[in-house]
């Protein structure tokens, strides 16, 4: 470990002072930092009183990217991070941070980068893709989800779920969540899904808001295809969002191809936390800044 990129969300770390505490510790052991940021703020960079690089640039020579945010940030980073390889380190500013390694107050421990104490972990990640009569007009990758779900109109939508070529059946209600075991703390949990081991290669189906009286979520092999198809669209409307970002709108006919990516995101520990503490903790008051 030798150069790091810190990588403030400016709405979550205020004036940057986490990562300008970060940016200290790190140089106190002899570690290069450069900033970055995930996106361009409103009122441009020159507001906060540090040079920015491109991080695109940066990602060549770079180990390891901090991020300071919330999971959101992480999951804006983590496309970008894991096609180049490099592992990610959350710092949470947010509410709750499940992917986040350290509080505001452990910044202390990132000290362990300089000796080498610390350990990787791989999470799964998703492909998605839209196919519209033969042709795919739509791809994206996740850490998380991908989300079918209704639009802002109060009427149920139906969706047909295949696994393979086997039919999971007809989901009838708001949407459906396909979610990997990180992403099963996300909105799948929200939606009555279970709570998987990280690490583990799995996809977890949560319908949303269900219209039948037998609503169970699947937790599935990740090796094949997980596919979610509008049965009937008429004048409802019926969007695909990955990862929480922008609505891709839906039409007749299409349909959405799920698959584990080749590509992996690997997260930074430094801690012995494990997810099971870190649920116990957060699920029952939570820690950290209100999101």
């Amino acid at each position: 470990m030798k150069r790091v990129i810190l990588c403030p969300n400016p709405y979550r770390d205020t004036g940057l002072s986490a990562a300008k505490e970060a940016d200290a510790i790190l140089r106190s052991t002899g570690l290069e930092t450069v900033y970055c940021l995930p996106f361009r703020p409103d009122g441009g960079e020159g507001q906060y009183g540090v040079p920015f690089r491109p991080l695109h640039q940066e990602l060549r020579s770079s180990d390891l990217i901090i991020a300071f945010g919330g999971d959101g940030t992480i999951l804006h980073l983590a496309r970008t991070a894991s096609m180049r390889g490099i592992p990610l380190l959350g710092v949470n500013l947010g509410s709750l941070g499940f992917m986040s390694e350290l509080e505001l107050g452990e910044l202390g421990l990132l000290k362990n980068l300089a000796s080498g104490s610390y350990r990787r972990e791989r999470r799964m990640m998703l492909d998605v893709s839209v196919l519209r009569e033969g042709r795919v007009i739509y791809t994206g990758s996740a850490l998380n989800d991908a989300v079918v779900t209704k639009g802002a109109m109060a009427r149920v939508i139906r969706l047909q779920v295949t696994a393979g070529d086997d039919q999971l059946g007809l989901f009838s209600g708001d949407g459906v969540v396909v979610a990997t075991p990180t992403g099963s703390t996300g909105y799948s949990l929200s939606a009555g899904g279970p709570i998987v081991e990280p690490t583990a290669q799995n996809f977890v189906i949560s319908p949303i808001c269900s219209h039948s009286v037998i609503s169970k979520s699947f937790v599935l092999s990740a090796a094949g295809t997980v596919s979610v198809a509008p049965a009937e669209l008429n004048r409802k409307q019926v969007y695909l969002s990955v990862d929480g970002g922008r609505a891709f709108a839906l039409r007749q006919g299409d349909r959405v191809c799920i698959c584990r990516s080749r590509y992996e995101t690997e997260l930074l520990r430094l801690t012995d936390k494990s997810v099971y503490e870190v649920l116990r903790i957060k699920m029952t008051g939570g820690i950290g800044h209100e999101k």
